[in-house]
């Protein structure tokens, strides 16, 4: 009966530790919080989060903050809060195509520092790491934060990943980055523990940590860029795949004899709707080849031509979509990256083809917005990547 008890007490005590942890986690991952959120996302009872949030509260570790801008329309704003600063900070690091970007933040989820420089980072990787470690060191010095207070950094490279080795996943879209082992590289100029993911996985983790899936446990965001790609969050969590290559859709066969891909297929996704796509379909205008970012700019100011390309490519976009939406019905599509800029033109075309193309119960339920980040996204989301990860807070002494 004894023994029964003590196994009793036991249980207890551990189900206590593991709910006070949950609690905790919520508070590192969404950086403010009120203590009726908190209740929402663990399924805890309000007086059970009560009980845990003062405990917490008197052990130092949690503090009340001044409130974000309340989502209520009247009323007095539900009372914050959030995990006591205690001078620990994350780092995130952007190897985008021809430009390297870093930022340090504290565990607020406030952005301390940030940097850029335009690089050929396709071609030049030492010279891009060896920029990246400087521009690290100097945004630490402008935060006023020590080095041995870094607990973690993310970093964003421009295509697919192999996350068991720490590697770019393609020769073909980073040709001077193959067999080069980043993350370990990164390590050993920064002297931190380093997680590398894809840039559409970071698209993915900015809007879950400040953006449009802040809200959202379930979703899909699409980066409609120069390439196409997906990051798909399920119950939270980043979905990676058994090598780190899940979201790929940019690969979706749509045309078996349709156009040959730099990937060896034919009829790919980015054959008829990435930016090159686009570019190509919209074709010389009065001689001279439009980019991306001014066909873009067209659409939005009414060019017809132009918004019917990206609309025909938010077409095909949606039915790589509609069959996402089949697999893992999201509550949420978020569409992010410079096709983003376009609004209504793409968004309302990729709506007619999830409709068409998805079973009618996927369809039905998914919202289709667009990212709150477009240019920021990679390096929020780098930053992002260390504040989601439990290893972060394994680090924290």
């Amino acid at each position: 009966m004894v023994a029964t008890a003590k196994n009793a007490d036991g249980t207890l005590t551990w189900l206590r530790g593991r709910n006070r942890q949950r609690v905790v986690e919520i508070l590192r991952t969404q950086g403010q919080v009120s203590q009726a959120d908190i209740a929402r996302a663990t399924g805890l009872s309000r007086t059970t989060v009560s009980t845990l949030v003062m405990e917490l509260k008197d052990a130092g570790f949690v503090v009340d903050t001044e409130p974000r801008s309340s989502r209520r329309r009247g009323g007095r704003p539900a009372v914050q809060l959030s995990l006591r600063d205690p001078g620990h900070v994350v780092a995130g690091i952007d190897f985008g195509h021809s430009h390297v970007g870093v930022a340090v933040a504290d565990l607020g989820h406030k952005v301390l520092a940030e940097r850029r420089q335009e690089l050929d980072v396709n071609r030049q990787a030492a010279q891009a790491l060896d920029a990246a470690a400087r521009m690290f060191a100097e945004v630490l010095e402008t935060a006023g934060v020590d080095r041995k207070k870094v607990v973690g950094a993310g970093i964003g490279i421009p295509g697919p990943v192999d996350r068991a080795r720490g590697t770019a996943g393609s020769a073909t879209i980073l040709p001077g980055w193959v067999g080069l082992r980043i993350a370990k590289e990164m390590e050993a100029r920064l002297g931190v523990p380093v997680e590398i993911e894809n840039d559409a996985n970071l698209g993915a983790a900015a809007e879950l940590t400040w953006g449009a899936g802040r809200d959202c446990s379930n979703f899909a965001y699409i980066k409609a860029a120069t390439g196409i790609g997906a990051g798909i969050v399920i119950d939270g969590h980043l979905l990676r795949g058994a090598t780190g290559t899940a979201g790929e859709i940019g690969h979706t066969t749509l045309d078996e004899r349709g156009l040959l891909c730099y990937c060896g297929n034919r009829g790919c996704l980015e054959t008829v709707a990435s930016g090159p796509a686009i570019v190509r379909l919209v074709g010389p205008v009065d001689g001279t080849l439009l980019s991306l970012d001014q066909i873009v700019e067209r659409a939005a100011a009414g060019d017809v031509r132009c918004r019917r390309a990206i609309a025909d490519a938010g077409r095909e976009i949606g039915v790589a979509v509609a069959g996402l939406c089949n697999l893992i019905n999201p509550n949420r599509v978020i569409v992010g990256g410079l096709l983003s800029r376009a609004g209504d033109v793409l968004l309302r075309a990729m709506r007619e083809s999830i409709r068409r193309h998805a079973v009618q119960a996927a369809a039905e339920c998914v919202d289709v917005r667009a990212a709150v980040f477009v240019e920021r996204a990679e390096l929020l989301g780098a930053v992002a990547l260390p504040l989601l990860s439990v290893s972060a807070s394994q680090n924290l002494r």
